[in-house]
């Protein structure tokens, strides 16, 4: 098991005491959020209570191969989604910004990073998905990089259908609609806190 503990800045993620790369994973069926729960709605209308969501996150080489898949969601939509820093929590703003490999230096927690060289599908997890006429739907992505010594809290699911790329607004989806927390695989889901703005 590897043990996960919050670190400094935000916008770090979850630290992780592994030099391995380390498999991510998390699932579970929608609920409205509460401080402890791992997989939260924030607007039913757009994710509805009893949606399954399942995400893994796994390490070959030097990449990682992340899947999402879903049910349950409404039918023949589409939906922005990113890995975030932190774990799920009672408010959407508690995963915080977007997970990076190579951290924005001119983010902040009131400014998240929307420049494309950071906040781009190739430095960050986006798994924008479309469902099918029953709400299902999974999406998949290889990123270049692997989560060794931090790696990214939960998966967010945004209102808008794809997100945007453009400079300004790169990485940007609208409101956070719902939230499955990760944890390395054989740990505890959910087991930290999310870490906490402070830089």
């Amino acid at each position: 098991m590897v043990a996960l503990s919050p670190v400094a800045c935000a916008y770090k993620g979850l630290s992780m005491s592994s030099a391995d790369a380390v498999t991510l994973h998390g699932a579970g069926a929608l609920a409205p959020a509460t401080r402890s729960s791992t997989a939260d709605t924030y607007n039913p209308a757009l994710a509805p209570a009893g949606a399954r969501l399942s995400a893994t996150l796994t390490p070959s080489g030097d990449t990682t191969t992340a899947e999402l898949t879903v049910s349950g969601m409404l039918p023949n939509r589409g939906y922005a989604v990113h890995a975030h820093t932190n774990v799920c929590g009672d408010t959407a703003a508690a995963a915080g910004p977007h997970y990076q490999n190579r951290i924005d230096p001119a983010a902040n927690p009131q400014k998240p990073s929307s420049n494309p060289e950071f906040a781009n599908p190739r430095n960050e997890v986006w798994l924008d998905l479309r469902t099918d006429a029953t709400g299902s739907g999974t999406a998949r992505t290889t990123v270049p990089f692997v989560f060794t010594d931090r790696g990214p809290g939960s998966i967010v699911v945004h209102e808008a259908m794809e997100t945007a790329t453009a400079p300004g607004k790169a990485g940007t989806a609208g409101a956070r609609i719902a939230c499955l927390s990760l944890a390395p695989e054989g740990g505890t889901q959910g087991a930290t806190q999310g870490v906490h703005p402070s830089s």
